[in-house]
């Protein structure tokens, strides 16, 4: 079993940076991958990155390449994402989740077991 917390969710202005960060209790987190999901008002929870279990290998969203940088601390039972160049579009609550697909990474969320309650991030123009 494995509990997750985010945290360092905000208020922002378009163009800010905010890190995110997604607590692990519970054994073996370096066992899992992790990902960022995220479901803004209105609408379905999508897809944002995923890291593997050893960090070797990530995987974002399209809308967020290039953008945002998901990265894990295994020793510290703790994954982050860096969102650089904010925009209005990236406001939403904020999901990591925890599980092990084939392949090391996964976009799809049927592949993830555990889900932390999420932090608000909203950025205004």
């Amino acid at each position: 079993q494995v509990q997750l917390i985010e945290s360092g969710g905000g208020s922002v202005q378009t163009g800010a940076s905010l890190r995110l960060s997604c607590s692990a209790s519970g054994r073996f987190f370096s066992s899992y991958a992790m990902a960022w999901f995220r479901q803004a008002p209105g609408k379905e929870r999508e897809f944002v990155a995923a890291i593997s279990r050893g960090g070797e290998l990530t995987f974002y969203a399209g809308s967020v390449k290039g953008r945002f940088t998901i990265s894990r601390d295994n020793a510290l039972n703790t994954v982050y994402l860096q969102m650089n160049s904010l925009k209005p579009e990236d406001t939403a609550d904020y999901y990591c989740a925890a599980g092990s697909p084939a392949g090391g990474t996964s976009f799809r969320e049927a592949n993830y077991d555990y889900w932390g309650q999420g932090t608000q991030v909203t950025v205004s123009s």
